[in-house]
């Protein structure tokens, strides 16, 4: 294995994560590197001990394996915790007392795409730290050794732990796993909470043969709100491949998303944790952090990115952080992790503590008219090039714009947002206005700086 490992892709070395296509940009010499370079970090920085989880993708295993030959060559001892949600494995990060962790995950991405979320000493592993080790794979920096595998059944200490969180009463509920890693975790969950629960695709498979877990993507939705609507449930909930993103549905299927879900969410954290600072992605309403203002919190606007919003809530001790992507991040009462299991816990318990249905607490959210994020398909290459030019000739014209992460662009009439996508080859674009004729202007003025680009929404 070691003669295969020169090198990993260096386009599968992302932002937060290491992440190709299975074999093109990703395959199991790279994750035996990934492993080698891990374990040596996590040996320098004076740790022993790494957990292993895995999701549900058909490559998962054979990565998984080479992931873990690695690791222990370079003299670490793994905990294997089998298949699960990445979540999972960052709960066992957090409480079985190892130096890292590491998750095989596609997480939402193409069938054929996989990697690895990596976290050392409660802290993400990112951006430079993923460079190095590419760097390291290239020069064989590597310490050795020969590190101890053992097994470790996490599942059942992951749903206590979920169920010590429950506050809310008892309701009628649907929850589509999409074939996903959350399946196991929600079949468990809903055994034990009061109500009525009806799941759907909760065996997990990696060929995900009903639809695609991506709660991001309405179509996606259709099974859940059929489901919704037959059994005219109160509400329902919707899981990605790796069970770290939540979707959501209210009552009359509407779609509540990412920022809806985090307003959901900020009246309970600000009643506990008052003038709290509450974080959010720039892709978010503008509705949001206004709300967040008006409940005398301090909404902070921040880079997408699940490891670049826990490092933000670290920094500024929020209680909550939310993405559009539907990632929720809880510190307080939880590791400061994203879990969309944990997400799910806390709105019924928000829906609880409003004393409201979820289709009421839906319908008296502000009626913007907006875009939901669009992906537009653009060269791995090309995309953060396309976005520093629009943003020079934005400057060029006194635009208004935020530049934390792309350009987020406000008009007279709302705002509109590019971004270069972190995890593919995409750019993401949203917008937003107060009513129709507002976004119809909104989106010319997109569509211009998109066009002066060759690019089309």
């Amino acid at each position: 294995m070691a003669e295969r490992a020169a090198a990993i892709h260096p386009s599968a070395c992302r932002e937060y994560d290491v992440r190709g296509t299975v074999p093109e940009t990703l395959d199991e010499a790279a994750a035996y590197a990934v492993g080698r370079g891990f374990a040596s970090r996590v040996r320098r920085a004076g740790g022993s001990r790494v957990a292993v989880g895995r999701d549900g993708r058909l490559s998962s295993p054979a990565l998984e394996a080479a992931l873990v030959e690695g690791l222990c060559e370079s003299g670490v001892d793994v905990v294997r915790l089998g298949l699960g949600p990445t979540p999972m494995v960052y709960f066992a990060e957090a409480t079985l007392g190892v130096d890292g962790a590491v998750q095989v995950t596609g997480s939402h991405n193409p069938r054929d795409d996989n990697g690895f979320k990596m976290v050392l000493h409660h802290r993400p592993f990112f951006g430079e730290d993923v460079q190095d080790l590419a760097r390291m794979a290239r020069t064989r920096d590597w310490t050795t050794g020969q590190g101890q595998v053992s097994e470790h059944a996490i599942l059942d200490a992951y749903v206590d732990r979920l169920m010590a969180g429950y506050a809310g009463g008892a309701y009628r509920i649907g929850w589509d796993c999409g074939s996903g890693a959350a399946g196991p975790v929600i079949e468990k969950l809903v055994q034990r909470l009061p109500g009525e629960h009806h799941t759907l695709f909760t065996d997990v498979d990696g060929h995900f043969p009903h639809h695609h877990p991506d709660p991001t993507v309405e179509s996606n939705l259709d099974a859940l709100k059929r489901l919704v609507a037959e059994k005219s449930l109160d509400f329902g909930f919707a899981f990605d491949g790796d069970g770290d993103r939540i979707g959501a549905i209210d009552g009359l299927g509407r779609v509540i998303w990412g920022d809806q879900i985090l307003m959901l969410l900020a009246g309970p954290a600000l009643a506990e944790h008052p003038g709290a600072p509450i974080v959010a992605d720039v892709k978010a309403s503008q509705a949001l952090f206004d709300h967040i203002t008006t409940l005398g919190g301090q909404p902070v606007m921040w880079k997408t990115g699940h490891s670049l919003m826990k490092t933000k809530m670290a920094e500024t001790a929020a209680p909550l952080g939310g993405e559009m992507s539907g990632h929720m991040f809880f510190a307080g009462e939880w590791y400061g992790f994203d879990d969309a299991h944990y997400a799910a816990i806390r709105l019924i318990r928000a829906a609880h503590l409003a004393g409201r249905s979820m289709t009421e607490l839906r319908g008296a959210m502000p009626a913007m008219v907006d875009i939901p994020e669009t992906r537009i398909v653009i060269s791995e290459s090309d995309k953060f090039a396309i976005v520093d030019r629009v943003a020079a000739a934005l400057a060029r014209g006194g635009a208004q714009v935020n530049d934390t992460d792309g350009v987020r662009v406000r008009t007279a009439d709302g705002w509109w947002l590019l971004r270069a996508s972190n995890t593919q080859a995409a750019l993401t674009v949203r917008a937003e206005a107060g009513d129709a004729a507002g976004l119809e202007r909104v989106l010319a003025e997109l569509d211009h700086y998109l066009a002066m680009e060759g690019v089309r929404r």
